[in-house]
């Protein structure tokens, strides 16, 4: 087994949200559950060989397998780049399939960024049923009274996010929602977490994800959030997140046609 580790979507060198790469690792999901669970890192991906020399890319966090990781794959595109560099070979393209749902995630490199392109994907039919209002927000945040900016919103890109938007930034950084029920709340919707959502510009946002039942889990970036959130605006954008946490980090998003492009740094740690 070889791991990697990568931090991703740093907004300065030795800043990120923190990802390990496992090539050869675990072969069964219970396995490799349980090799995230014991990491100290919010999420993990394992790479296979798939069909016609392609990679399949498997993703966990320590309390859930995940359909989609986008830190994640920013970290394996790190790796397989690297690789192909030390090969003397120059792909423009490297092409993963997710092992949940079979989604392409085209990987592409320019300078030190690294870009995952993909495209909106449908929200769960039980969770569009549900009635997604202030109510909702305010109950799962764990903030009676809760006043926000816009309604909320389901939105994907792999791996859907409930996006709340608040209107003051004091009141995204102040936030301490009761993990468990958002994980549950999730569970039984098909909802990997809430994305709240602060806007700092036209098109700049400063973002914190609650996905995780340990509050020092908390990514530090979360890029299919970004991308939900660009999907669901339908323009190029940039989001903040991980300052808070003192690991200050930055996501692009642009279109290219149907295209979505989450990118942002991706810079090896270790290797072991």
């Amino acid at each position: 087994m070889q791991t990697h580790l990568v931090r991703c979507f740093g907004a300065l060198p030795g800043h990120g949200n923190m990802a390990m790469v496992i090539e050869g690792g675990p072969a069964t999901p219970d396995a490799r559950q349980a090799f995230a669970r014991a990491q100290l890192h919010p999420a993990c991906v394992f790479l296979d060989a798939g069909p016609d020399q392609g990679v399949i890319a498997d993703y966990y966090y320590p309390h859930a397998r995940s359909p989609l990781c986008l830190h994640a794959t920013l970290g394996a595109a790190q790796v397989l780049f690297g690789r192909a560099g030390q090969a003397l070979q120059a792909p423009s393209d490297i092409v993963l399939s997710t092992a949940m749902h079979a989604q392409a995630l085209l990987l592409r490199r320019e300078g030190e960024d690294y870009f995952v392109a993909l495209q909106a994907q449908p929200v769960p039919a039980v969770a569009v049923a549900v009635e997604v209002d202030t109510a909702l927000a305010a109950w799962l945040l764990g903030q009676p009274g809760l006043t926000l900016a816009s309604a909320p919103v389901l939105a994907s890109v792999g791996s859907p996010k409930l996006l709340i938007e608040v209107p003051e930034r004091a009141t995204l950084h102040a936030l301490r929602p009761p993990l468990e029920r958002i994980v549950d709340w999730g569970r039984e919707h098909g909802v990997n977490g809430c994305y709240v959502l602060w806007r700092s510009g036209a098109r700049t946002y400063e973002g914190r994800n609650f996905n995780h039942l340990d509050p020092a889990m908390e990514d530090r970036a979360t890029g299919v959030a970004a991308g939900a959130l660009a999907a669901h605006l339908g323009c190029t954008i940039t989001v903040h997140q991980g300052a808070a946490l003192g690991a200050p980090c930055l996501i692009r998003i642009r279109f290219e046609g149907n295209l979505i492009l989450v990118g942002g740094r991706a810079e090896a740690v270790n290797e072991y």
